[in-house]
């Protein structure tokens, strides 16, 4: 039924766009002041991070590839709340789903990643003294049920209806799916040794427990006989697709995204779990080497 019902979707969209009758979504760029002038002030303060970890005599300077993956996050960033998506996102709700899946996972991935332990170095003891004193809001216990939580929250039909309709909300919404994916991954990816840090099986369940419960909205949206929500249900059908068309594309495509972005962090979560064992085994070498010599 599942691959029945996305051959039907994909169909009316390809095809059923062909009649004369159907709307076209508005796309155009926003250039929104506020984000540009946030994404420009943290482009400016990590290249100078950037240039000052690449001084002579630094041992372990950043890489080009931290600077691309760095540079990949601000673009996920620019694309989500700049570009035609974030316009289309207020007339499909498929697209809508897919700005909200370059702010929870794609653009904190990316953006952590391009981080390294010179280029916190700076701030590392504020890192550390604001989780001590954030207490149980710094455990990730608290990033899984903030993920998930926020991701159900915002999908009850009346606040997804208010962000749609009111510019105010719609910010907040952004800024609570930004906030919970950089703290979610954080726990996951963060370069500096955290005292929350997730050792042995710990990755693998924070990462189930938070994708089955996401997961699970997606299929409900997915497989949903009706429209959920009125704001689409009311609207023209774009692209000659019904409001529950297209809330079954996007709950299936968050379904999916969930899982694909799953596997692959494990994988590499798990590759680097072995290169750090291999570095702590030649340290150990070392260091037996060296008393046996003493």
């Amino acid at each position: 039924m599942c691959g029945e019902q996305i051959r039907l979707v994909l169909r009316r969209t390809f095809v059923d766009c062909e009649n004369p009758g159907d709307v076209t979504p508005q796309a155009s760029w926003s250039f929104e002041p506020a984000v540009l002038i946030g994404v420009g002030a943290m482009v400016v303060l990590y290249l100078a991070a950037w240039r000052r970890g690449r001084q002579p005599g630094e041992p372990h300077p950043p890489s080009f590839g931290r600077l691309a993956l760095f540079a990949a996050g601000v673009a996920t960033i620019l694309v989500a709340l700049v570009s035609p998506l974030d316009s289309l996102g207020d007339q499909l709700m498929v697209m809508h789903m897919v700005q909200h899946m370059l702010l929870l996972d794609v653009a904190p991935i990316l953006l952590i990643l391009g981080l390294t332990k010179v280029l916190l170095r700076p701030v590392t003891r504020r890192l550390t003294a604001l989780e001590r004193r954030a207490g149980y809001l710094a455990h990730p216990v608290f990033a899984v049920l903030a993920y998930s939580g926020l991701m159900w929250l915002w999908h009850i039909p009346s606040l997804y209806d208010a962000a749609l309709q009111h510019q105010g909300i719609h910010v907040l919404e952004h800024f609570c799916f930004a906030g919970a994916g950089t703290l979610y991954w954080w726990h996951l990816l963060s370069p500096i040794r955290s005292r929350m840090r997730l050792g042995g099986m710990g990755p693998v369940l924070y990462m189930v427990a938070t994708k089955l419960l996401v997961g699970a909205l997606g299929i409900v949206l997915a497989f949903s006989p009706t429209a959920i929500y009125t704001f689409y249900a009311h609207g023209p059908h774009y692209w000659g697709l019904t409001a529950g068309e297209d809330q079954n594309m996007g709950g299936l495509l968050m379904a999916l995204e969930q899982s694909v972005v799953m596997g692959v962090a494990l994988v590499y979560l798990f590759v680097r779990m072995l290169a750090e064992s291999e570095r702590e085994a030649e340290r150990e070498e070392q260091r037996v080497d060296g008393l046996e010599v003493a």
